[in-house]
């Protein structure tokens, strides 16, 4: 008989939810086309020589000046939509992986050093973390955001510092449990070194829940570099991110202009609501207590 291996178990536990399965073919093709962008968009929405201006605003199907198809109209720079979709998406997936990669490491060193360290010190480092999670994080990037003005570096470091304290949270809580385990005091009294007991093993087995947390948070950094965008305290106007794209065109939407803003609106919803599928079948799967 065939031997399985945990991934394949996991793969093909995965693939048994069909809802999920199509999520992930979704979640993977974005990805795709966001990092193929040069190659699979119209047109380079950063090019200033292929805006016209006269192209602006115009409907989907609409034929420009330079002779090939708006699919998805124009927006109000003259921007071919579909590509400055395509190139919002990457810009997107960018702020959301970034941000989220360095609010993992981050909020899991926090976390788990508090949980190692004990006593006051992880008294302190908690209640810093409880007291930031109080807070709703969109106020806290807002605020972050407009302190250091628009531009990609400012904007993921508002993100990172709205985001780390869940994965500090959630490492706490993991490294908590794992640093009373026996196999824990029998490192310590080998004697072996406590970075290497944190980072060798209480650190991977502490990954699990981070791991589900993380899916989600990237998803949560791609919607609130849209929101920040959109209220222009995010990405400056030049960046064809999805949420300046919605601001763009908000304007316009009681003119009858409807595609500026409802076009990139709908890549943004398919994408957050893929991600966060896609994290809760592997939040099931690593912790079946919590399936419903």
């Amino acid at each position: 008989m065939r031997e399985t291996t945990p991934l394949s178990r996991f793969l093909s536990e995965f693939s048994s939810n069909r809802t999920a399965a199509i999520a992930a073919v979704v979640v993977l093709l974005i990805v795709a086309i966001a990092i193929l962008a040069p190659l699979v968009a119209p047109q380079d929405p950063y090019d200033l020589a292929n805006l016209v201006l006269r192209d602006a605003r115009r409907p989907p199907g609409y034929v420009g000046t330079q002779g090939y198809v708006h699919w998805l109209g124009t927006d109000s720079q003259g921007r071919d939509l579909l590509s400055a979709i395509i190139y919002g998406l990457r810009i997107s997936l960018e702020m959301g992986v970034i941000a989220g990669g360095i609010a993992f490491l981050i909020g899991a060193f926090v976390g788990t050093s508090a949980a190692y360290v004990g006593g006051r010190f992880e008294s302190l480092i908690m209640r810093i973390i409880d007291l930031q999670l109080s807070f709703p994080a969109i106020l806290l990037a807002f605020v972050i955001a407009a302190m250091l003005g628009q531009g990609r570096y400012q904007l993921i470091m508002a993100l990172i510092f709205a985001q780390y304290a869940y994965f500090a949270r959630t490492a706490h809580g993991a490294a908590s449990a794992e640093r009373q385990k026996d196999y824990v005091e029998a490192a310590l009294s080998v004697p072996l070194s406590h970075t290497r007991v944190v980072l060798k093993h209480i650190l991977p087995n502490s990954l699990p829940p981070l791991i589900v947390v993380g899916t989600v948070q990237v998803a949560s950094a791609i919607s609130l570099e849209a929101t920040l965008s959109f209220l222009g305290v995010g990405l400056p106007p030049t960046e064809p991110s999805l949420g300046m794209l919605i601001a763009n065109g908000f304007q316009y939407l009681l003119s009858g202009r409807y595609w500026i803003s409802i076009y990139p609106g709908i890549a943004l919803i398919l994408f957050i609501v893929s991600l966060n599928l896609v994290g809760d079948q592997i939040r099931d799967q690593l912790n079946p207590r919590l399936r419903r």
